[in-house]
């Protein structure tokens, strides 16, 4: 038994047989047989075998049947434990009660953490530095007023009336508009990369893969608002389907707090999800450099916030009880 079998093992939640994917055994062993040699291929040790058969090779068969990915020939499938883990932490997300929220009330967000901003020294070299993220957002649930933030230098941006603004939408959601979107995994991911063709495409000089951008635009999804049940369910399970997502066995996020992970690797840089290991409540998120670089050295998190706190108030500026 590997490390990340024994550590799936320990993880909370119902038995593998009861997870949500159904498929005929042929089809079901086919596709185990395709994970294997495609592991086999990249070198890497085919723990799949070890996993829930019915979860990983249904994943890895949405994955390529959806077409989505944009990264080319080379990208890997869904790692089997991580389409495990991402399936826990969505059975575990769907339990939860839903909140009932009215219109004029704000979803409250508090975070600790930092990014990594380059700065030109005098000597025409570049010199990074980190940048203080934590704050306290107060997010309009139907988005009549703007977003209230105070961060941790005391910085305080009061919410304006949001007439002729844009309407909510993937990069701007707010509680009614995540309420809206499909809890069908298949069609909600569908709709992910229909937004990223034209927010990311190639005439926006992005430098990230299609793929990247639509598993950054989920954990923006599951960072920016606390989404319904069924949404926050469907977003992990639409991200099980992206290919190149890895499972991590060991990560902390900003508040030291310890986990373990979901990620994907883009350009020498790794963007973890990292989730309580006993709650499978996701803790916070992180990008990792897998190389030296101008912005941070390999293994040190080039960004990295924590989730502290968050609940639903009646008035911008007031916290939870």
């Amino acid at each position: 038994m590997n490390d990340a079998h024994e550590t799936l093992r320990r993880l909370p939640g119902v038995a593998d047989a009861d997870l949500p994917f159904a498929g005929e055994r042929r089809l079901r062993e086919h596709l185990l047989s395709e994970a294997v040699v495609g592991a086999r291929r990249a070198g890497r040790r085919p723990f799949g075998l070890v996993l829930a058969a019915g979860v990983a090779t249904c994943a890895v068969a949405l994955a390529v049947s959806l077409g989505t990915g944009g990264g080319g020939s080379g990208v890997r499938p869904p790692e089997p434990a991580a389409v495990q883990l991402l399936d826990r932490v969505a059975l575990t997300a769907q339990e939860q009660p839903a909140a009932t929220v009215r219109d004029d009330q704000f979803l409250y967000t508090k975070t600790v953490g930092h990014s990594t901003t380059l700065s030109e020294t005098k000597d025409g070299g570049m010199e990074a530095f980190r940048t203080d993220e934590s704050a306290e957002r107060w997010v309009s649930v139907n988005g009549s007023v703007g977003t209230l933030v105070r961060t941790a230098d005391g910085t305080s941006r009061e919410p304006t009336s949001s007439k002729g603004n844009a309407e909510p939408s993937i990069n701007g959601p707010t509680y009614r508009f995540l309420e809206a979107l499909p809890t069908d995994p298949d069609k909600l991911l569908k709709l992910i990369y229909a937004d990223v063709r034209v927010n990311h495409g190639p005439d926006s000089g992005s430098t990230l893969s299609t793929d990247q951008h639509a598993f950054v635009a989920i954990g923006d999804l599951l960072r920016t608002v606390n989404a319904p049940p069924g949404v926050s369910a469907a977003l992990y399970r639409a991200a099980a389907r992206i290919p190149g997502v890895v499972f991590v066995p060991e990560a902390t996020d900003a508040a030291g707090r310890s986990g373990v992970a979901v990620a994907r690797v883009d350009r020498g840089e790794r963007t973890e999800w990292i989730f309580d290991a006993a709650t499978l409540r996701l803790l916070g998120e992180r990008t990792v450099a897998l190389k030296d670089s101008h912005w941070a050295r390999a293994g040190e998190p080039v960004t990295s916030v924590a989730f502290v706190g968050r609940g639903v108030v009646d008035e911008a500026g007031e916290r939870p009880q």
